[in-house]
């Protein structure tokens, strides 16, 4: 679909887009195929699409012969999308919000996430789908250029924090490139990227200890200049983290700004071992 098209349909039907729901819609055909290409998207397929608007990745990755379940808030988006594509036996939708749909549905396996995401829920939603009982097997997402930068930060950098480590126990990043504000309609006051994310084959942490983990980052972060083993204590007994950050040669000042995935890991296994 076409920017005149998308503007002459919304113009015809009297849609006003809503700026909370994150309606900015990418026409550029070339970002489009970009996205479909980050999401290796193959015949056959099964692929999440969140916020799908009026279609035109949609219409993609359908081309791709890929299976879309959609999922659409927007009751008028939802009734164009049944209308546009209700024919196509591949095509699958919910009118439904999607941050409470992926909390409901707990089972992702074989699935891809390619998606313009809703900028205001896009992370919520990332992490949903990464903590699921079984997540995707990789993400392909549009977000705010600053999100992507915070997923695929380094230690010690001015980005790095909680969410790319709550990420990156089950993904890692396949890095992302930036989409211009022009490519949208409306174009969004942010400037944006689409970010690779692909599942590790290897997961870094039995699944009985992830929970600790995401424990362990949050109460980190929770304060950011503040001592990591400080805040720590709150949930665990001095000695034990004592002993934990000696055998880690971790510094008893340091902030979890400077603590590697690896390091925040090893930490988890120490602080839940029998």
């Amino acid at each position: 679909m076409k920017l005149s098209e998308m503007k002459q349909w919304l113009a015809a039907h009297d849609v006003t887009l809503t700026k909370s729901l994150g309606q900015n819609f990418l026409h550029d055909q070339n970002q489009l195929r970009r996205i479909v290409a980050a999401g290796d998207v193959q015949a056959g397929d099964k692929v999440l699409e969140i916020g799908p608007g009026l279609g035109p990745l949609t219409e993609l990755l359908l081309e791709m012969g890929a299976e879309v379940l959609a999922i659409e808030m927007d009751a008028r988006l939802a009734a164009f999308l049944r209308e546009r594509f209700g024919g196509e036996p591949q095509f699958h939708l919910e009118h439904d919000d999607a941050l409470a749909y992926v909390r409901r549905r707990r089972a992702w396996e074989g699935r891809k996430l390619v998606a313009n995401l809703p900028y205001s829920v896009a992370s919520p939603i990332l992490v949903e789908l990464a903590q699921a009982e079984t997540s995707p097997q990789r993400m392909a997402v549009t977000l705010q250029m600053e999100v992507a930068q915070r997923i695929d930060a380094a230690p010690a950098t001015e980005h790095y924090g909680a969410l790319g480590l709550l990420l990156a126990l089950r993904y890692q990043s396949h890095g992302w490139f930036k989409i211009p504000a022009s490519c949208f309609f409306p174009a969004p006051e942010v400037d944006s990227a689409c970010l690779t994310l692909v599942r590790r084959e290897t997961m870094l942490l039995p699944a009985s200890s992830e929970r600790a983990f995401c424990r362990i980052v949050k109460r980190g972060f929770s304060q950011r200049r503040k001592m990591m083993k400080k805040l720590l204590k709150a949930d665990w007994p001095e000695p034990r983290l004592a002993d934990a950050f000696q055998c880690l040669n971790l510094s008893p000042q340091i902030r979890a700004e400077k603590v590697s995935l690896e390091q925040f890991v090893a930490l988890t296994r120490l602080l839940t071992a029998d």
